[in-house]
């Protein structure tokens, strides 16, 4: 049974279960350190053999499970992120393809040719001049809070918690390229009508031409004719005149000073719903006017940075002084 919280602009689920789902989601934190190994292990012919020893498990139980959890065989998701990494290397460095193909486990430059033109529909050395925007396959997150919470996790960790808190942060002019959507509410019903892996794999794909301040994933909120709707994909400097991605859509955002509500970095596992919690309740209650501003949604969108580890939670309104 799913048991769903509402909190401040976000809807966070967690999941009563009987024994055989716990059962489940107990292998989601097995398959996710399963990837985590692959991850490391990606330019050294990572074998189902060596994980299936590091899990503590036969081949054929890992390669059933992690065929269950991820929806793709481990062979096949080997091969994907061994192209999208090869892909990167293409694109940012100049590195021979040979060197790059046999990086990456390929027995000869052709081969890396064949599979880069079965997934991208060009060659490596065509993406090295043009590099156009592809989708590239993303690392894979299937261990989430509500899982480490249903095993037994505490849902906080007090010693790394603190209130929400505010600053004031200068974003200069530039446009954005993402999706769009007027019938998502927030991060949740956004990828319940969008295709995360394809989309997400095309905005890495763009990383190379992203804002330093609006970085790949910076997401958010927007409002159209009295209503609001959420968006996600990333920002490019204001003079960029380059190709947008089929079914983005680029805006130009103006100039604008931003309140931004902040939690520092925390254990995404143990905490997230409770920071995103207290960052979003200060965020939408909070009156600008105690700061000398008004809000200025109408000209500028709402932005969503979130990177537990690094940078924590923030969520960002634009401001203008009265």
């Amino acid at each position: 049974m799913t048991t769903y919280i509402k909190t401040s602009g976000q809807i966070m689920w967690y999941y009563i279960l009987d024994k055989g789902e716990k059962d489940l989601f107990e292998w989601n934190e097995t398959v996710q350190k399963m990837i985590d190994w692959i991850e490391a292990h990606l330019t050294e012919n990572p074998s189902l053999l060596e994980m299936s020893q590091q899990a503590g498990y036969s081949p054929y139980y890992c390669s059933s499970r992690f065929h269950e959890v991820v929806g793709m065989t481990f062979k096949s998701y080997i091969a994907g992120r061994r192209l999208a990494m090869a892909a990167l290397e293409i694109r940012d460095t100049d590195t021979r393809i040979l060197d790059i193909a046999v990086k990456y486990g390929y027995s000869s430059q052709e081969a890396l040719t064949r599979a880069f033109m079965n997934a991208f529909g060009c060659t490596p050395a065509a993406y090295r001049k043009n590099p156009v925007p592809i989708a590239l396959s993303n690392l894979k997150v299937v261990f989430f809070p509500e899982h480490y919470v249903n095993q037994g996790g505490p849902t906080m960790n007090q010693t790394m918690l603190t209130e929400a808190h505010v600053r004031v942060e200068h974003i200069p002019a530039h446009q954005y390229i993402g999706i769009w959507d007027i019938e998502a509410a927030d991060y949740a019903g956004f990828w319940n009508r969008h295709a995360c892996d394809s989309i997400c794999g095309t905005i890495d794909s763009m990383s190379h031409v992203s804002h330093p301040i609006v970085t790949c994933h910076t997401a958010g909120w927007f409002y159209e004719n009295g209503r609001k709707g959420y968006f996600y994909g990333f920002g490019v400097p204001e003079e960029y005149q380059g190709v947008i991605p089929d079914g983005f859509e680029i805006r130009k955002i103006p100039a604008s000073d931003y309140l931004v509500f902040f939690h520092p970095p925390f254990d995404y596992l143990k905490d997230c719903g409770e920071v995103m919690e207290r960052v979003e309740r200060l965020a939408w209650n909070f009156d600008p006017k105690t700061k000398g501003y008004e809000w200025n949604e109408e000209n500028c969108n709402d932005y969503q940075r979130h990177y537990p580890e690094v940078i924590g939670y923030e969520v960002l309104r634009p401001i203008r002084k009265i």
